[in-house]
């Protein structure tokens, strides 16, 4: 398993020491959804919402108390029985390319997410627009919306990328048995997505260049596979991080404390601890996939640990 050093992440980024962040170009928050542009060089980047969903708080650190947990939840007054995950999408526009990071869950996930189509329409983007995806990894707010209801490809006209780790995961034959029965569910949504009619993967490895200056960077531990995305133009960067940090404080205050979504909890942990040193020496910026929306930011050293600075 391949578990990137600061010396491979500093690699893929050195390009562009010292970062300048991304720059906010508009905002909209509407009844039905959020979207907000900016841009990272000649990129037009715009995060655009799926929806959101709950989940208990059970889940947060449990390799640690879980009353230190608890404590530290109350200490930044936020929930203490559920947490919310929004589910913040990159669209990434250059030139002719229309470029998606993850497709959301579709129908098949909670009622409260799957609304990323209908936010691209009000953008004026239809589906035939997109000319890439990329796959982080395939849980179900990230790779369940590939199909439509008639489980056609839902972007017809896309190249598709994922890690060849990650689907080589996914479809390891035999998986469904070895993992708990409550995540069984999870394995069978993976492999009819990743087998739809009509999609055609390229796997790609670490560091694999999607378009100039997008690149593919692998982050496991969330899933054996997971990747995120790193933008670079001129003096600017920005890594998409899919889910190798989800939560916007406690990821940040505990990056030693993992979650029962983490499939490999001590990898997810050195990965996360690689990238903030990263983010946090060269400024370059983040996008979290479930932070508050938009989920933009930059990484401040806070004493032994970390903080999330929301880029408004």
């Amino acid at each position: 398993m391949f578990k990137p050093s600061r010396r491979d992440m500093l690699r893929l980024a050195a390009a562009a020491p010292m970062l300048s962040m991304p720059t906010l170009l508009s905002a909209q928050v509407t009844p039905t959804g959020a979207r907000l542009s900016f841009g990272v060089g000649d990129m037009r980047l715009t995060v655009v919402s799926d929806g959101y969903f709950q989940i208990p708080t059970g889940g947060l650190g449990v390799n640690a108390d879980p009353q230190a947990v608890q404590k530290f939840l109350k200490s930044q007054n936020l929930p203490t029985d559920v947490t919310q995950s929004q589910t913040n999408h990159l669209l990434i526009e250059r030139g002719a390319d229309k470029i998606l990071v993850d497709v959301g869950s579709g129908h098949r996930f909670f009622d409260t997410a799957g609304k990323l189509v209908s936010h691209l329409e009000d953008m004026g983007i239809g589906l035939e627009d997109i000319t890439h995806v990329l796959i982080t990894h395939a849980h179900p707010d990230h790779i369940w919306g590939i199909r439509d209801e008639f489980d056609e490809p839902l972007f017809p006209d896309a190249a598709y990328y994922m890690g060849e780790a990650e689907h080589a995961y996914w479809l390891d034959d035999g998986l469904a048995d070895r993992v708990a029965p409550e995540a069984q569910q999870f394995v069978v949504g993976a492999i009819n997505s990743i087998n739809a009619e009509g999609v055609d993967w390229q796997l790609v490895q670490d560091g694999a260049e999607i378009l100039p200056g997008i690149q593919m960077v692998a982050t496991p531990g969330h899933t054996p596979g997971h990747m995120s995305v790193l933008l670079s133009d001129g003096d600017q960067s920005l890594l998409a991080l899919g889910d190798c940090l989800t939560h916007a404080t406690m990821n940040f205050a505990h990056p030693d404390w993992y979650n029962s979504s983490d499939t490999d909890g001590p990898t997810a942990v050195a990965t996360r601890a690689r990238l903030l040193d990263m983010a946090a020496a060269d400024g370059i910026a983040l996008l979290g996939y479930h932070f508050p929306f938009p989920g933009l930011g930059r990484v401040e050293v806070a004493g032994d640990a970390y903080r999330f600075e929301p880029l408004t």
